[in-house]
């Protein structure tokens, strides 16, 4: 009997957790960099920030290091298409100027 209990139990509980996941909230990227943003600013604790939006304190740290990390990453690339720009402006005034040159410089960066 208590096999058949607990196989009965088994599909309802996989509905259930099929409905939480339907039911879950998603955020686009602008909703997400609105809120870290927010907390960012400081005038309420992550708490309050947390209950008004209706997220878990874990995923709002999860998003702002996220954010963070994006940042960092994007003013990396920064750097790097700046060195790469250098570079290549050097190659074209050693080559009198070749856009063959250049273009090749450019494909080898992707």
């Amino acid at each position: 009997m208590r096999q058949q209990t607990r196989a009965s139990k088994e599909p309802a509980e996989k509905v259930v957790q099929d409905i939480r996941r339907a039911t879950r909230k998603h955020y686009s990227a602008e909703e997400k960099i609105r809120i870290v943003l927010e907390g960012l600013r400081g005038e309420d604790s992550i708490a309050e920030l947390c209950r008004r939006e209706g997220i878990a304190q874990n995923l709002y740290y999860r998003w702002s290091k996220d954010f963070l990390e994006a940042g960092k990453k994007r003013l990396a690339g920064d750097t790097a298409r700046a060195a790469t720009r250098t570079r290549l402006k050097d190659h074209r005034g050693a080559e009198g100027g070749s856009r063959r040159l250049w273009r090749c410089s450019a494909i080898d960066d992707l």
